[in-house]
């Protein structure tokens, strides 16, 4: 009796395993047949890619991250628009708030920069405040500088509003903001020379004598609080084409558009080469610990003459690539910095400091569509259709196109160092999805 009770449970356990077996075999065809229908469909999907489209998902892929050029690309449609709006943000200055001032196009708001070999992130405001805690920012130049750190504190300001703190200077213009969750702070100098200067101009850009520019002093708005930076963006540039007086070794050495002064033309380009080597030399040599990036200049968009007399940039869309070339002053300013920084590099990392270069020049050269044009007062039009006022084809309108830099600037900070892979992880439930930019506010 035991010994056919065995044979019969030996007999279902083997049927049992038989029918397991068979399952098994049945599931790794069905497997193999869905891997073939999904690489067929892949395949008939990649067919209707264009060869540049492919070219171009390709590279993106297999471009090692050390060879990533973020500063060649494109400007692409973006439906979701900025992450804020000129209603949701208090940092935006009247001259840069373009849709408050009655700008009557919104179309410039949806444009993203997109490198053409590499991925480019969207901004993460969480991510980035996570990472700096406890660090110090420093924004040094002139009214782009300003026009940039307006940019970031609108986006950042989508997590966390910071707190603001002037300083005590006579011109009012260098400002700081603490960021009390994240013991982050930012500042923005206002240095246009990063030289010391004696400027004699109102807020519109009427001088009432030349800069007198000292162009072996360094200005020590900034150098005062330089190592005690965990990062710096310094820029310069189109001060140095306005009328001025130069002076090394505490006399004047020429001047650059000063008829009747009985002094030496010696131009623009010879004060800019000279104030820049002198800053990137001070900053290679500083064995500072942080990073320093230099910013190369903006490129303006102005059109049948330039600010005091009549230019404009009427564009409402992104230039098709090549449509725009870079005015010759401004190439002159691009070139001089590239020079400059190329000499500083090496000697930079000869001495450990990590200077790095963000090239924005060409992108935003095809962006004429960006600026504040007549749009820099308020409701220039509502009384007379046919006003003559001054545009702005030099600064950016905010939201807008400026705000492609904190994306290019976060991936080389942030991303770079792998940071960002576990932080998109724990944000995922807030970025995973974008969402439609809110309507645009205007003053009604």
């Amino acid at each position: 009796m035991i010994g056919n009770w065995n044979s019969w449970s030996l007999n279902k356990h083997c049927h049992i395993l038989l029918k397991l077996a068979v399952a098994i075999l049945l599931l790794g065809f069905t497997f193999r047949l869905f891997v073939a229908h999904y690489k067929g469909f892949a395949s008939d999907l990649e067919s209707h890619m264009s060869d540049k489209e492919r070219e171009r998902e390709r590279d993106k892929h297999q471009m090692p991250l050390e060879k990533c050029d973020l500063f060649t690309g494109d400007w692409v449609p973006n439906p979701w628009g900025p992450a804020y709006t000129n209603g949701s943000c208090p940092w935006i200055e009247d001259h840069q708030n373009c849709m408050r001032n009655g700008r009557p196009d919104s179309g410039y708001l949806y444009w993203k920069w997109e490198p053409r070999h590499c991925q480019l992130p969207p901004f993460n405001a969480h991510t980035f405040l996570e990472f700096m805690r406890n660090k110090a920012w420093a924004l040094v130049g002139d009214s782009i500088s300003r026009n940039h750190v307006q940019s970031l504190l609108c986006m950042l300001s989508t997590v966390d509003r910071p707190l603001q703190v002037y300083y005590h200077t006579e011109d009012n213009k260098s400002r700081r903001w603490h960021f009390p969750s994240y013991n982050l702070t930012v500042i923005n100098i206002w240095s246009p020379f990063l030289v010391k200067a004696s400027i004699f101009e109102d807020i519109n850009g009427v001088s009432t004598a030349q800069v007198q520019l000292h162009l072996d002093k360094l200005d020590n708005a900034w150098t005062d609080i330089y190592q005690s930076l965990d990062y710096m963006i310094i820029s310069s540039g189109q001060w140095f084409l306005k009328a001025a007086i130069y002076h090394e070794n505490d006399t004047i050495a020429g001047c650059h558009l000063c008829p009747g002064k009985n002094l030496t033309e010696i131009g623009f380009e010879y004060a800019y080469n000279k104030a820049l080597r002198y800053v990137m030399d001070f900053i290679a040599r500083s064995k500072h610990k942080g990073l320093i990036f230099f910013r190369t200049s903006a490129p303006d968009h102005f059109e049948n003459g330039e600010w005091h007399n009549g230019g404009s940039c009427p564009k409402t869309s992104p230039a098709k690539e090549g449509e725009v070339k870079i005015k010759e002053l401004c190439k002159i300013l691009h070139d001089i910095e590239l020079q400059e920084f190329d000499k500083a590099a090496a000697k930079a990392a000869y001495n450990d400091v990590n200077l790095k270069l963000l090239d924005f020049t060409k992108l935003l050269l095809s962006r004429p569509d960006a600026h504040p044009g007549p749009y820099r007062q308020f409701r220039p039009f509502e009384e007379n259709k046919t006003a003559v006022v001054q545009n702005d084809c030099l600064h950016w309108c905010i939201p807008g196109a400026i705000d492609s830099w904190n994306d290019v600037i976060m991936d080389i900070v942030v991303n770079a160092n792998g940071y960002n892979h576990y932080m998109n992880i724990v944000f995922c439930c807030v970025n995973a999805l974008p969402s439609p930019a809110p309507d645009i506010y205007r003053d009604e």
